[in-house]
């Protein structure tokens, strides 16, 4: 095994995550491993920080279609750098700023809509400004 591989269980470890969601990452083609001759996994060292990148980025609720398009701009043919990382996390910053917007929307409007009882979409201010959905027809339109 070459020193700068890490088997399955050694990089789930380091990384905080399970065997098995490395084995999901691989099939969704988030990281790449390479296969022994006996058809065991090993995964490079810097597929610790794509790992990291990874879990960060479902934390903050970003969808796994966007994490892997913005993966695939990293550098095939080199590890990637720190500026490399940089560039790609400054991508979620408009993102960011939008849902921390709407999280602060919901949050000061939360109280009055749930405490007033009305039930009333033509009111409700989160979840149907100014009634727009009434021109969809009636009945719960966003089913």
């Amino acid at each position: 095994m070459d020193a700068e591989e890490l088997l399955p269980g050694e990089l789930a470890a380091r990384a905080g995550v399970a065997v098995s969601a490395l084995h999901f990452y691989e099939r969704q083609g988030l990281i790449t491993s390479r296969r022994t001759s006996g058809n065991q996994r090993r995964y490079s060292r810097d597929t610790l920080r794509r790992v990291a990148f990874i879990r960060m980025s479902h934390r903050l609720g970003i969808p796994l279609a966007r994490v892997r398009a913005a993966l695939a701009t990293l550098p095939a043919d080199r590890v990637a750098t720190s500026r490399d990382w940089a560039r790609l996390s400054a991508g979620w910053r408009a993102d960011l700023d939008d849902r921390i917007l709407h999280l602060q929307r919901l949050r000061d409007n939360l109280a009055d809509c749930i405490g007033c009882g009305c039930l009333s979409l033509r009111s409700c201010a989160l979840t149907n400004p100014g009634d727009v959905l009434a021109k969809q027809g009636p009945g719960p339109v966003r089913l």
